[in-house]
């Protein structure tokens, strides 16, 4: 190799990294799960599987191609972000224990009442996916608003909005009520609907890989995508210290009810901001259980904040 040569080769990897990554990764993953589960794969570890080899694939991304170089470094938050995830694993599976049944019977009385099946189950499993996640979304877009918009609400979406960096694990950094609250407002809709388990696993498929691509340390550009996918470049500026910069980009997966409703944030004149969190709560607590009791201790966490 010819001196010079390595960085106009790494320049061409790292430009290859920030427009390809994404719809490869994600678009390679969501295709394997579209023909596996058409083929009759199993629905839960298909799901499972395909969500794992993404997290190993950003894993080496936040490495090699990083957003920012600070936020690599561990800043006191990957316990309790670990902590956060293996609670919310569980999330999906109490709200199927909880409810899917009965809402499932109440999908067979509305499918008889109104004399035809209320899913489009014939149509292609990716056009179905398709409908669910902009059905799915209009709950979950909804509960988002009102929880930056509700001062009560907020309690319970301001340990997400704690995190004092941006990589691939805050995607499971909720509060369980807030993160209950989106799987029954997202999911429910479908399965009154009809929507049988290959489409709710793709859904839920959809939105593990989506979250983790939406808050990774990884350079990437979308393009036109984000007028479709709520992806790291919008979600960014949902995370400013700006009250007006982070209410907004509220789409867990799409962009399009942003749009409609008219949230949707991407200014074109400078990059979303690198120092995140929740400027009148400096001080919000940094621990797992901490999070979990601050809604119920509200004026004790903005109490801290005042007074140092």
């Amino acid at each position: 190799m010819k001196p010079g040569q390595a960085k106009p080769t790494r320049a061409l990897i790292d430009g290859a990294l920030t427009y390809v990554a994404f719809p490869f990764v994600f678009g390679g993953a969501m295709a394997l799960g579209v023909v596996g589960m058409g083929r009759g794969w199993d629905p839960v570890f298909t799901a499972m599987g395909l969500t794992g080899a993404v997290v190993l694939v950003l894993l080496v991304l936040e490495r090699m191609h990083p957003y920012h170089n600070d936020w690599l470094r561990n800043q006191g938050d990957v316990r309790t972000d670990l902590v956060h995830n293996l609670v919310n694993f569980w999330i999906p599976e109490v709200y199927t224990v909880l409810f899917v049944g009965g809402f499932t019977a109440a999908s067979a009385w509305l499918s008889n009442a109104v004399g035809a099946s209320l899913w489009p189950a014939a149509w292609p499993l990716a056009l179905q996916l398709l409908l669910a996640l902009v059905i799915g979304e209009f709950g979950t877009y909804w509960i988002h608003r009102l929880m930056h918009e509700n001062e009560f609400l907020w309690r319970f979406h301001a340990a997400h909005h704690s995190a004092p960096r941006l990589y691939w694990l805050n995607a499971g950094r909720f509060h369980p009520i807030d993160l209950f609250s989106q799987q029954f407002l997202g999911i429910t809709p479908l399965v009154l609907l009809g929507a049988d388990v290959r489409v709710i696993a793709l859904h839920t498929l959809f939105t593990a890989i989506h979250g983790l691509f939406q808050h990774c340390n990884v350079d990437l550009r979308l393009g036109p995508l984000n007028w479709f996918f709520s992806m790291a470049e919008l979600h960014r500026w949902h995370h400013s210290k700006r009250l007006e910069e982070a209410n907004t980009n509220y789409g867990a997966n799409l962009i399009c009810w942003d749009v409609v409703f008219g949230s949707r944030f991407l200014p074109s004149d400078r990059k979303p901001p690198t120092e995140i969190g929740i400027e009148a709560l400096p001080n919000f607590p940094a621990g797992y259980w901490a999070h979990i009791v601050s809604p119920f201790r509200w004026r004790a966490v903005e109490e801290s904040s005042r007074t140092n």
